[in-house]
């Protein structure tokens, strides 16, 4: 028997729509020329609407941030096959997640770039989506580790360190708009990888 869709939740509706809003109203006039009249406009909701989901215009760009970074981390994720050794399963993943930026080159410059231009609230997001990063990394690296001798697991000073070199290879792509190119920073993050994981074997 054929289901019925069941009907979106209409508050989960609103807030992806405000996100998307947000999305395109920076991507038209930078976030600092953003008003949140543009947004509500951009998303075809009210004022009222806006303010339901977000304090501040602040709010919604982290929110956007952060869920677009959690989207990245999921194609991270889902290119993972633990069958295969951890070399191949990092290089695999590197190429899904810079494609996956790639696909939306205005998107990626606003999360990459505004979101650093609310203080103290940006640095605080973008660091705990490095980390989620990174604790990744560790996680696929280190699982070929358990139960050998020695200590040769990757640590999390090193996995920041790479999340760090890849994140200032992106924006050097953006910074020379060659953020459609961003795919391409595979190969070197690659080499990034091995470098510093040469020791864990």
């Amino acid at each position: 028997m054929t289901q019925i869709p069941k009907t979106p939740d209409p508050a989960v509706a609103h807030r992806h729509r405000l996100l998307e809003g947000m999305a395109q109203a920076v991507a038209a006039k930078g976030y600092a020329e953003t008003t949140i009249s543009d947004i509500v406009r951009e998303a075809s909701v009210s004022r009222r609407t806006f303010y339901e989901y977000f304090n501040t215009k602040a709010d919604c760009l982290i929110a956007l941030y952060t869920a677009a970074s959690h989207n990245a981390l999921d194609v991270l994720r889902n290119a993972i096959d633990p069958a295969r050794p951890w070399q191949a399963q990092v290089e695999t993943a590197i190429h899904a997640y810079l494609g996956c930026l790639a696909q939306n080159p205005v998107l990626m410059r606003t999360l990459f770039i505004e979101i650093l231009g609310l203080g103290a609230e940006g640095l605080a997001a973008r660091r705990r989506v490095n980390n989620e990063i990174a604790s990744f990394m560790l996680k696929v690296i280190n699982a070929e580790q358990v139960g050998k001798p020695g200590d040769t697991a990757l640590t999390a000073d090193m996995a920041m360190t790479v999340v760090g070199g890849i994140n200032e290879l992106v924006l050097q792509a953006i910074e020379q708009d060659s953020a459609a190119d961003v795919a391409k920073l595979a190969e070197p993050a690659i080499r990034l990888v091995k470098a510093v994981t040469r020791d864990v074997v």
